[in-house]
């Protein structure tokens, strides 16, 4: 097993051009490759409501097996157990799974895994030494596919190799200079999940940290979804958090709130205000 820990960031339209410009990354060749995946849940979804994944991914001529188990953090920023090896396929590798977080469901759950979705993508990984921490960047563009739906990736991961968290927040805030980048809290996972039951469902608010966290939930489905309420949602969300956060929470949440109105919103400054307020509410509730 290994542990994640990384920054998840959603990026506009314009996003990935300007990642690849931005003074810290346009003299470095990025490595490429085309991931294939396709993700087993139960026809039940109860991996999911378990908060685990497990897929196969197609890597070269490489068949790749993953468990991830929920991730504890919130603002982007979390950290998660992981395990991958290879298999031969074409199916799942049911004995492998033995000792790990799916087989605690049962050997019933097992036994009625079925491909559910897939996600299909290329990426950009590039390798950074920043703060003191070893970073990879990994830049995906692609679709998730669940039935006849789909929806568009593009994300950037942060993944930190070696060094404290911190510096994840500093390079993100450097990159959000120049490119118009937020927040994401929803894995392609759970994204596949929601698409396929077409039900996006947000978490709960009451401390800031549960606010902001709906916040930045609501803020993937809209945009997965297209569904105003999600997007009135996030607002809502941010005004809370307006109403019963610190000078410095009120003052950014408060901008954000009011920016909302328009569904353009995501600029490199307002995705600059949101990195920093998520930043500053992680320090106030430890990344277990």
């Amino acid at each position: 097993m290994s542990q994640e820990i990384e920054l998840k960031l959603a990026l506009g339209p314009e996003g990935p051009d300007a990642l690849r410009h931005h003074p810290l990354l346009e003299e470095i060749a990025p490595g490429v490759a085309f991931l294939g995946n396709t993700y087993f849940d139960t026809p039940a979804g109860e991996l999911e409501a378990a908060r685990m994944a497990l897929r196969l991914r197609r890597l070269d001529d490489r068949l790749l097996q993953t468990v991830k188990t929920r991730g504890e953090g919130g603002g982007g920023l979390s950290r998660r157990g992981e395990w991958e090896w290879q298999v031969p396929g074409p199916g799942l590798d049911l004995a492998g799974l033995a000792g790990l977080p799916p087989a605690a469901l049962g050997r019933d759950v097992l036994e009625r895994l079925e491909a559910r979705f897939t996600t299909d993508f290329r990426r950009e990984t590039w390798q950074l030494e920043h703060r003191g921490a070893r970073i990879e960047l990994a830049l995906d563009e692609g679709e998730i596919t669940a039935g006849d739906r789909r929806v568009v990736i593009r994300e950037l991961e942060l993944e930190l190799k070696a060094g404290e968290p911190a510096a994840l927040w500093s390079l993100a805030e450097a990159l959000a200079e120049h490119v118009a980048l937020r927040p994401s809290d929803t894995s392609k996972a759970a994204r596949g999940g929601a698409l396929l039951a077409s039900e996006w469902r947000l978490p709960e608010g009451s401390s800031p940290q549960a606010w902001l966290h709906r916040a930045v939930v609501a803020l993937d489905a809209h945009a997965d979804s297209g569904r105003a309420e999600c997007h009135a949602a996030a607002r809502e969300a941010f005004r809370r958090l307006a109403a019963q956060g610190d000078t410095v929470t009120r003052e950014a949440a408060g901008a954000l709130a009011d920016a909302l109105v328009d569904d353009r919103w995501l600029t490199p400054a307002l995705g600059r205000c949101l990195l920093e307020l998520s930043h500053h509410l992680s320090g106030r509730e430890p990344l277990a």
